[in-house]
């Protein structure tokens, strides 16, 4: 048995001649030995170890059937799946004035009609719900709760639905955080919501100048007072966008949130990213920002070590794909235009479809399966990407048919992040001895 295509190898830290394997398909680790590392490199059959490390996706009977495996896993995921899932865009208006602004180009009081509205139940009800499918909604802005008369318009009939068929309805929502009081969430969690994600860009007098009220006050205080109202009865992630020049300021946010007892049992997940191009997807907590640029390495992993060291859980390498790729994933905007992601809302070409017309046909014109080349069937970190963001290639003047190539980031980034892992989590989600 060989050792898996799909497999990074590190030397163990604090441990001469020991090494850390980590399965980026699995995402499993063991700790071997160098003469156990050496024997499987070798073939040798009889080691002890070989039945824990199959096991652990790190042994193969063949790696040309590994390869042919993952090139058609995400046509697999697609035919098994039972989930739906919709960004659903209320409104593009908002209580505050970011300076980057994803969606600043096409913002207004533009809101979404109630028969809008009432397409978006029709058509999750025909389509969805009565086919057996479980159906989640994100509700996204602007700011959400601007809309809250169309989140219950929406969450009431199709969670009454959801409940007549024997499927789940829920949504969660993407919001600034500066509405989401205890009243408003107690309102809400009767119509299905399920958690929320809220922003801080660092801590106050840093967020209070990136994400100010449209009248120009502060709205962290704000934030943080509903984060301390409503962490019990809503699950909460919280996301925040830096920058160069201010990422190292970002603990003090953390520090911020113990003293208010705004400790980490009472926050799903914390997670920080670098401010994106306009029009981006990073408020959609999406993951897929990444660049080249050393700092931005370093950033990342000296924010993710400041979270983990305070006991708060973050992000961990997860196979991953872009969601252009899964085929019951959704992006519907305020007139019922339907896109892939929301970073395409706006680019023309890019809309695949209306609520009213259904989806047309977008394996072309978003190249579905770009990723299918030999450069990235051999690479290692093939299920860590899938071929990266479709947006962010754009961004960066290419086409869709190219992979936005994780590679540079990964070798400068992967084998701190599961050092870190090893350090923070708990001993029973620690590595594998061997």
């Amino acid at each position: 048995m060989p050792l898996s295509q799909y497999l990074k190898i590190y030397p163990a830290k604090d441990r001469p001649d020991h090494f850390l394997l980590f399965s980026t398909l699995r995402t499993s680790t063991a700790i071997v030995s160098g003469d156990t590392l050496r024997s499987l490199q070798q073939g040798d059959e009889s080691l002890p170890e070989r039945d824990a490390l199959s096991r652990l996706g790190m042994l193969v009977d063949d790696r040309a059937a590994e390869r042919g495996e993952m090139r058609g896993m995400l046509e697999r995921v697609n035919a098994k799946s039972r989930s739906f899932s919709a960004v659903v865009v209320l409104n593009l208006d908002c209580n505050l004035d970011c300076g980057y602004c994803y969606e600043a180009d096409f913002r207004g009081g533009h809101y979404m009609s109630e028969e809008t509205a009432d397409l978006v139940v029709e058509t999750f009800l025909r389509d969805r719900i009565t086919r057996g499918h479980d159906v989640a909604i994100s509700f996204y802005g602007g700011e959400p709760l601007l809309s809250q008369d169309l989140i219950a318009r929406i969450s009431e009939p199709l969670l009454n639905g959801a409940q007549r068929h024997g499927v789940n309805y829920s949504f969660t929502l993407v919001t600034n955080g500066t509405l989401l009081n205890r009243e408003t969430a107690k309102r809400l969690v009767p119509l299905g919501l399920k958690g929320a994600k809220f922003t801080l860009d660092g801590p106050r007098e840093v967020h209070d100048v990136e994400r100010p009220y449209a009248c120009g006050a502060g709205s962290f205080d704000t934030i943080v007072d509903n984060l301390a109202q409503i962490w019990d009865i809503v699950p909460i992630q919280l996301g925040g966008n830096f920058r160069e020049g201010n990422y190292r300021q970002f603990p003090r946010l953390l520090d911020h949130l113990i003293s208010r007892g705004i400790t980490p049992e009472k926050l799903r997940h914390v997670q920080f990213t670098p401010v994106t191009p306009k029009a981006g997807c990073s408020d959609c907590g999406s993951g897929c920002a990444s660049s080249e640029e050393p700092w931005l390495f370093e950033a990342l992993l000296f924010l993710r070590e400041e979270i983990m060291t305070r006991g708060f859980a973050t992000s961990r390498p997860l196979v991953s794909a872009c969601i252009v790729e899964l085929q019951d994933n959704i992006v519907v905007d305020r007139e019922g235009a339907l896109y892939k992601c929301p970073a395409f809302m706006g680019w023309d070409g890019l809309c695949v479809g209306t609520l009213a017309g259904g989806i047309k046909e977008y394996g072309d014109s978003h190249c579905i399966g770009n990723w299918r080349i030999d450069a990235c069937l051999d690479c290692s970190y093939l299920p860590l990407c899938f071929g990266g963001c479709r947006f962010l290639t754009m961004v960066k003047g290419g086409s869709m048919e190219e992979v936005d190539c994780k590679q540079k980031f990964l070798d400068a980034t992967l084998e701190r992040i599961l050092l870190q892992n090893m350090e923070h989590l708990p001993k029973s989600r620690k590595a594998q001895q061997g």
